[in-house]
């Protein structure tokens, strides 16, 4: 079974200094019939202006992942870590027990944009943790590249949750099948462009929800750039 959801569909919020758009039930954003999918529970599509940002504030018990696909995010949390997010980094902060960060866009003329992704570890109150990889256009160019797992595999980031995350860069004649447990679930995200999953086409923002299906077809992509969770039933 495979049910899409348009990206005009999704929650949003203006707040001025950001532009959110949630795939996901978040904060003053609530719809029963979008609480998360499988273990997967937060997708926000956030566009930050320049000079915007997230003060510090805490999270627990939660594998967070920042995905920036355009300008740059600088991190600061509690577990006394500095850094700056590019596209083409991925960041993995696992909040465990308790953790507090902040992010901002300290550029004075131009916008980041983000998807901040939140998934539901398999166990709670484990130390928190961070991580930060690059993962170059080639590498995901034509092709689904690993960038987050449970066991950190292909160099992965490691996630402390039974998920999978892949990233693809798809035009043309480029395609790519992902086998999938039909008891499982799995979610697609198109960050941009147009794509077809098993054959059905998606635009920007739009999403695929999968369920009993044992197998991903991704293809036709124009300037596609997508997102792929394998997920626990």
């Amino acid at each position: 079974m495979l049910t899409l959801r348009k990206s005009a569909e999704r929650g949003h919020a203006d707040h001025g200094w950001l532009q959110s758009y949630h795939s996901f039930s978040f904060a003053d954003y609530h719809d029963p019939a979008h609480m998360g999918w499988g273990n997967l529970r937060v997708i926000n599509d956030d566009l930050i202006a320049p000079g915007g940002g997230f003060g510090m504030h805490g999270h627990r018990d939660m594998e967070i992942i920042t995905y920036v696909t355009t300008g740059l995010l600088a991190h600061k949390d509690s577990m006394g870590n500095g850094t700056v997010i590019p596209p083409g980094d991925v960041q993995r902060m696992s909040a465990g027990s308790g953790v507090r960060h902040s992010e901002f866009n300290h550029a004075p003329d131009a916008a980041t944009h983000l998807l901040q992704i939140w998934i539901q570890p398999r166990e709670t109150g484990i130390a928190p943790g961070y991580e930060q990889k690059t993962f170059a256009a080639a590498e995901k160019r034509g092709r689904l590249r690993l960038i987050a797992s449970p066991d950190g595999a292909d160099g992965s980031v490691t996630i402390h949750a039974d998920a999978a995350l892949y990233a693809g860069l798809f035009t043309g004649g480029e395609s790519a099948t992902l086998p999938l447990d039909a008891a499982g679930k799995a979610y697609v995200h198109l960050v941009r462009g147009s794509l077809a999953v098993n054959g059905h086409i998606l635009h920007g923002g739009d999403a695929a929800l999968l369920a009993n299906e044992d197998r991903l077809v991704l293809s036709s992509g124009d300037n596609a750039e997508v997102l792929v969770f394998d997920l626990a039933p």
